[in-house]
């Protein structure tokens, strides 16, 4: 109510016929949506169950949280802050793995795949000089990831996984070298297998696992869906130091940071030129579209902001082969050259782009696909001129 008050008494000051005449002129402004919003239509106990999600999205970890001892990240703001909480940033974490007889092997043993590299040793009241961990010898596969963003992946987990069942058979039907498949993927919730819908490699079924692997793999917050911590550099006998053993979290934080994301609105569309709808047809035409999808559509759903939703995140959030632009890295049985389709929704706005942030343009990101995305990559280098501006200016809308 504090932040109301100055409105409020100028209100008081006005003549109410004044005041009732700027009211209408301000009613006739179209509002415009900002990055980080809520969704348009949730009642006020959803939007109060973001706002407190928010806040803990934003919480800086703490020894006494029990943060580490080691971790990549403080708080999951660190890492999805552009251009608003619940973005991307160009934060990277090192993946590692190797093949050892045909198969891949995470390293565990060294503090793999995913290596942690602050550790909680610079607080005061830690005692124990924890080590940071490092690629080990070992590693012969060693790739980065970015931080991605997170808007609008509410909607895509209201979307039924038959819809991206059909999604990847029309595209095996189409019988044009580009189908991408489901990831089917332990859902720990439901006791079975679902569809991998979040990360690279698709290898997340629900914002709720997603929250607890992050608190887990990136800040050393153990929960229930993940109570054992990491040990450091594949060392468990260092875990005797940590000073805060045991489950960290409850579930509460991670039910927080889901209520958060799953609504987090869609990224706002940027303005729509005549290039830019030109644009469209373009990326259509040299087959962006075959992975890229713009348009899908959530299921029947009580709650009225996700009944029926159509969005439009250009991705088919299936795994596509890529060739020798994949990682190398094995997530489920999603192999080392595929990747889940990136959404190209927000795409304005993110500064590094690919799943090691090597491309810094759109054009340079295009000429890097391979695998299944060589057509399209390949469509794109014979584009006149004309016609690449006008591509350009279509993805730079979005």
């Amino acid at each position: 109510m504090k932040r109301l008050l100055p409105f409020a008494i100028l209100c008081a000051l006005l003549s109410p016929a004044v005041f009732a005449g700027r009211q209408r002129a301000v009613s006739q402004i179209p509002r415009l949506q900002r990055f980080g919003e809520p969704l348009p239509g949730l009642s006020p106990s959803l939007i109060e169950r973001f706002q407190a999600g928010k806040v803990r999205f934003e919480q800086i970890e703490t020894v006494e949280s029990g943060l580490g001892p080691l971790f990549n990240s403080r708080g999951c703001g660190e890492c999805h802050h552009a251009p608003a909480m619940g973005g991307g940033s160009e934060r990277m974490v090192t993946r590692i793995g190797t093949m050892t007889n045909g198969k891949f092997d995470p390293l565990t043993q060294f503090g793999g795949s995913v290596l942690q590299v602050r550790t909680i040793s610079v607080f005061d009241n830690v005692e124990h000089d924890f080590p940071v961990e490092v690629v080990p010898p070992e590693a012969t596969i060693v790739t980065l990831r970015r931080s991605t963003p997170l808007f609008g992946l509410g909607l895509v987990e209201a979307t039924p996984d038959a819809t991206f069942v059909a999604l990847a058979a029309a595209q095996v039907a189409r019988g044009d070298g580009t189908a991408g498949r489901v990831h089917m993927v332990d859902n720990a919730a439901a006791g079975m297998q679902t569809m991998g819908k979040f990360g690279w490699k698709a290898q997340v079924p629900t914002l709720f696992q997603f929250s607890g692997d992050a608190l887990l793999n990136e800040s050393g917050i153990t929960n229930p869906g993940f109570p054992d911590e990491n040990c450091p550099s594949g060392n468990c006998a260092e875990l005797q130091f940590n000073p805060r053993p045991g489950l960290n979290d409850t579930g509460s934080g991670v039910q927080a940071l889901t209520d958060f994301q799953l609504v987090l609105a869609a990224p706002p569309r940027g303005a729509i030129t005549a290039d830019a709808a030109a644009g469209e047809e373009v990326f259509n035409t040299i087959g962006c579209n075959a992975c890229h999808v713009s348009t899908l559509q959530t299921g029947s759903n009580s709650n009225p902001a996700f009944d029926r939703v159509t969005y439009h995140p250009y991705s088919d959030f299936l795994l596509h082969d890529m060739g020798p632009l994949g990682d190398g890295i094995e997530q489920g049985t999603a192999t080392g050259r595929e990747f889940r389709t990136a959404p190209l929704w927000g795409l304005r706005v993110v500064t590094a782009l690919l799943h090691d942030a090597r491309a810094k343009t759109i054009e340079a990101a295009i000429v890097a696909h391979d695998g299944q995305g060589s057509a399209a990559r390949d469509g794109f280098n014979a584009l006149s001129e004309a016609d690449r501006a006008k591509l350009l200016a279509f993805l730079k809308s979005l």
